[in-house]
């Protein structure tokens, strides 16, 4: 089983309890790091927030059927005081407990179901390739994203990157970087940019990374950038686990070279895991 599968099923089996980011990377095997990482992949959505919807989703069928005690309901769902509860459920939801109870139906809200790994497809990998990677200087436009909602927000970013293409000073030619850092359990940052010499003069809306010398293992994925979601989860689900490497907690990213069309989405691109033995 798979460290996203364990961590699902740990989480079904004790949202009701208190229970930490570390908790669950120890049922899965893994690093909190890399649990962070393979679920979002598998899933699309961080750990942290997968908890916290099925803990108020929990609570919003509690809601609907007409729990007399809101506070109890809170406190089940893990919730010290009834402010702090009614701003998790209005945020998830767009409605106060009190609103839901009021309605006794769950037709108008998006409830958080039990994720169902089986439906979760894997695809067959290229063998990778092992590199040394040397230290680099990383120049360009970056915003920190919820993990749910890259698939949505990080093509735009690369939009506004695109404008800046043949005029970035000291620019290292025919490569750009798709580059995922400063992680935290829900979010992280994302930086379109290409490899400088040079930091100097560079725009200053530009996000500036160092990245030190790190082993990684370098995939191919040859599909459309679109279908790169089930690349990052086999490896991070299925090929990780399985090798004799663990996740490194340094900056990944994915790599695009002349091949790629930022036109069409086609002619593939590299991803870039950092790895420890």
């Amino acid at each position: 089983m798979d460290p996203v599968s364990k961590a699902i099923w740990f989480v079904e089996s004790h949202f009701a309890k208190e229970i930490s980011l570390d908790d669950i990377a120890l049922v899965g095997g893994v690093s909190r790091f890399h649990l962070s990482r393979a679920f979002v992949a598998a899933t699309g959505q961080s750990v942290i927030r997968y908890v916290r919807g099925r803990r108020l989703s929990e609570a919003a069928r509690a809601l609907a059927d007409g729990a007399p005690d809101i506070l109890g309901v809170a406190i089940d769902a893990g919730y010290g005081s009834h402010e702090a509860f009614t701003r998790a459920f209005r945020d998830q939801f767009g409605l106060t407990p009190e609103a839901l109870r009021a309605q006794r139906h769950l037709e108008n809200i998006e409830l958080v179901e039990p994720i169902i790994m089986s439906d979760q497809p894997t695809v067959k990998l290229e063998e990778p390739r092992f590199v040394e990677g040397k230290a680099m200087l990383i120049a360009g436009l970056g915003e920190r994203y919820d993990y749910d909602r890259t698939n949505n927000l990080i093509p735009a970013l690369w939009q506004r990157f695109n404008e800046y293409e043949g005029s970035i000073p000291a620019a290292v030619p025919n490569a750009w970087f798709g580059l995922c850092c400063n992680f935290d359990d829900t979010s992280f940052e994302y930086v379109s940019g290409v490899e400088v010499t040079d930091f100097s003069d560079m725009p200053k809306e530009f996000r500036r990374v160092r990245l030190s010398p790190q082993k990684y293992a370098v995939f191919t994925h040859r599909d459309h950038i679109s279908a790169i979601r089930g690349t990052m989860h086999t490896i991070w689900s299925k090929w990780l686990p399985e090798s004799q490497y663990k996740s490194a907690d340094a900056p990944n990213f994915e790599r695009y070279g002349p091949e790629f069309d930022p036109r069409s989405g086609n002619g593939g691109l590299e991803i870039w895991v950092p790895i420890k033995e």
